[in-house]
């Protein structure tokens, strides 16, 4: 985790921090009685790659680092159902309230509203984070390769599975290729940099024939129009991480629902 020096870093730092005093308030066994920890996961894989999926992840994403609030008027119940109902293939929540300003009622309403796949978007450094995901009724984890050794990679990984939860592995570039282990689902490649939070949209391709062949490719950050988006597409990604494109809208919901209808084969 280097030097202190960029966003990520202090992301990074504050969240141990967090999940330190998180574990003193309620350790694992309390986590493991919650109800949603026994409910069966949707499969992102599935939701992703069935005839007709339109392949969108859309988020819910209150602020950034990098450009400061993005939606302050919307609330979590007006959003999801218009996502849900817009066609998407998996929605993702950010749970950081430090950075993203996210809020605990965020992620529970997403649950309590969708019958599809819910990814938890979060800095996941411990393996504390993961069995509290599947509480919080998570189908699916991010881990950001950025931030964890490869070891630590395939064994976060792996207790995601144990739990019956998917998992998506997020790159930057070509020298994180060696954390795709086989415990991974989908994996996603940021076009923007989480170092500078500079976006570079063109990222996503060139690592795109990298990747194993029969993983699902996520383009993730950048995604600014219908004609990435069918680029993408063309280039063989299966599903777009879209926040920021669809939060800054008046209406998230109605603006991800005309976004679909534009992309649609």
């Amino acid at each position: 985790m280097s030097t202190k020096g960029n966003i990520l870093d202090r992301i990074v730092q504050k969240k141990l921090a967090e999940v330190a005093l998180q574990k003193m308030k309620q350790p694992i066994y309390q986590i493991m009685s919650e109800e949603n920890f026994k409910r069966k996961c949707y499969s992102a894989k599935e939701s992703i790659t069935k005839i007709g999926a339109s392949g969108v992840i859309a988020e819910f994403k209150r602020r950034s680092p990098s450009r400061g609030v993005i939606n302050g008027n919307v609330t979590p119940n007006e959003v999801f159902g218009k996502y849900q109902a817009a066609g998407v293939s998996m929605v993702s929540v950010l749970t950081d309230e430090s950075f993203f300003g996210a809020k605990t009622e965020d992620f529970e309403t997403a649950r309590k509203t969708l019958q599809i796949p819910l990814l938890r978007k979060e800095f996941i450094v411990d393996p504390y984070q993961i069995y509290q995901s599947k509480a919080m009724g998570a189908d699916v984890i991010l881990l950001i390769a950025a931030i964890l050794t490869l070891q630590r990679c395939k064994d976060f990984a792996f207790l995601a599975k144990e739990l019956g939860m998917e998992v998506l592995l997020e790159l930057q570039d070509e020298s994180e290729l060696e954390h795709v282990n086989k415990f991974v689902d989908l994996v996603g490649i940021n076009n923007r940099n989480l170092k500078t939070f500079v976006v570079d949209i063109n990222k996503s391709i060139q690592l795109a024939d990298k990747l194993p062949e029969d993983v699902i490719r996520v383009a993730e950050s950048g995604l600014g129009s219908s004609d990435i988006v069918k680029k993408m597409r063309e280039k063989g990604f299966q599903a777009f991480l879209m926040g920021e494109y669809f939060m800054k809208q008046t209406s998230p919901g109605d603006a991800c629902h005309e976004f679909i209808n534009e992309i649609s084969f």
